[in-house]
């Protein structure tokens, strides 16, 4: 008998019960509440809800400006690193000719280089640096 109390009579009756704001009627009952969005009139519910439309729709159009903004800068990204690939590919085969024996022996003949004459080389033996680790 925690949420009940009886009359005279023996009966028992309901406890006034609050509402979610707490509040109790002044005879005692439940006093009825409705919603806000019920106690407003209808112009101003039709306002509320065209703000809020509003709202939402500009913030649906800042994430799809930013959405195109980013693709955007994937594209560029992309197409930037085509260009840096291509870049690369070409330093590659340059250095890859650039490194031939052909190659290298053209450049030193333009350069008035002549390869060397073996009976005209002179051979300088040092006594302790002799041979290829044959050291006493």
């Amino acid at each position: 008998m925690n949420h009940r109390r009886a009359n005279q009579n023996g009966s028992q009756r309901k406890k006034p019960a609050l509402s979610p704001l707490g509040l109790v009627g002044a005879h005692g009952g439940r006093r009825r509440l409705t919603p806000f969005f019920f106690r407003i009139g209808p112009v101003a519910l039709s306002i509320c809800s065209v703000l809020l439309m509003s709202l939402m729709a500009i913030l649906y159009l800042s994430q799809l400006g930013q959405a195109v903004t980013t693709n955007q800068q994937i594209q560029d990204l992309r197409s930037q690193q085509a260009v840096l690939q291509r870049q690369n590919n070409d330093l590659t085969n340059t250095i890859g000719q650039e490194q031939s024996p052909a190659y290298i022996a053209a450049r030193a003949r333009k350069m008035g280089l002549v390869p060397a004459d073996p009976r005209n080389v002179q051979v300088i033996v040092i006594a302790h640096m002799q041979g290829s680790g044959d050291q006493p």
